[in-house]
């Protein structure tokens, strides 16, 4: 792969990122809690929110993925050790190149520097068994399953919960591999 960078996406680039995840929804429909329809008027996925952040990751200056965390009890503190990686999605034509290993790499390594962030939470689609196989190289464990928790064009989907624990103050977690979080790439 040529010259890789990953940088946050700013509110700002609003157009740029919904033209491509519109461009995911579209493509890989069923791997997404939204519908093309239910993203047309949302906001930006991070705007406002402290503690969150949308990153892209670039091919020769291409948008060839992207990841979304926020903090998942931002107003409310019993939750605030929690964040949440959401709506990441590598194009086609750039899976398999270890992008999606960068974005999660890089999520993690933010996160863990906004500070009591002690495990990171997602959702994927329970047939999505590449990307669960990736989630768990880094760690991350599922903690539970809901069968039917998506409906789409008249079929049921079940959804799995993961969750990385960074830091678990007295319950014993598996600890981190530290040669997933190498970034040799560029990140500004």
């Amino acid at each position: 792969m040529d010259n890789i960078t990953i940088k946050e996406i700013p509110a700002e680039e609003i157009k740029t990122y919904k033209a491509f995840f519109s461009k995911a929804l579209t493509d890989d429909e069923d791997n997404f809690r939204l519908s093309p329809d239910d993203d047309n008027d949302a906001p930006f996925p991070t705007r406002g929110a402290a503690d969150s952040f949308t990153i892209g990751v670039y091919v020769n200056e291409t948008l060839a993925g992207v990841a979304s965390f926020e903090r998942e009890g931002n107003t409310r503190e019993k939750l605030r050790h929690k964040g949440l990686l959401f709506r990441m999605y590598i194009l086609p034509d750039y899976r398999g190149k270890g992008l999606a290993k960068k974005l999660i790499s890089d999520i993690v390594h933010r996160a863990m520097q906004l500070g009591n962030i002690e495990q990171i939470n997602l959702t994927v689609i329970a047939n999505n068994i590449k990307a669960i196989k990736l989630y768990e190289q880094f760690g991350f464990r599922t903690f539970s399953s809901e069968e039917r928790a998506i409906k789409w064009k008249g079929k049921y989907f079940t959804e799995n919960r993961l969750a990385l624990k960074l830091s678990s103050g007295n319950v014993k977690s598996e600890p981190l591999n530290p040669a997933l979080f190498v970034t040799p790439w560029i990140i500004t």
